[in-house]
């Protein structure tokens, strides 16, 4: 295996910020992405949510985590790329101001 197929996970924020979780989905449209599935689970006072994504062939695990975050995990360049364009797009001015 080499470098570029190393698998890296990134804590983008907090799991119930609801514009870093629009800024993230709207990412992966942009990208192509399609869900290839999902679960929630709940154990105590965790919640998990998951969802699995293909972009250009390639898996990427989005996993919201109680007190953890909002985490992206997949090849190391595709999360790095992913991670850029979420930031980018999360320094824009909020379009809906009222939420």
């Amino acid at each position: 295996m080499g470098s570029d197929d190393a698998i890296k996970t990134v804590c983008l924020g907090d799991e119930y910020d609801s514009r870093l979780r629009d800024s993230l989905l709207n990412v992966l449209k942009t990208m192509g992405g399609t869900s290839s599935s999902t679960s929630y689970g709940v154990g105590g006072s965790q919640e998990l949510e998951t969802l699995e994504v293909m972009v250009d062939g390639e898996k990427v695990v989005v996993e919201a985590e109680t007190y953890i975050g909002l985490m992206v995990t997949g090849r190391a360049e595709l999360v790095d790329r992913i991670a850029e364009l979420v930031s980018a797009r999360s320094r824009l001015p909020d379009p809906s101001p009222w939420r």
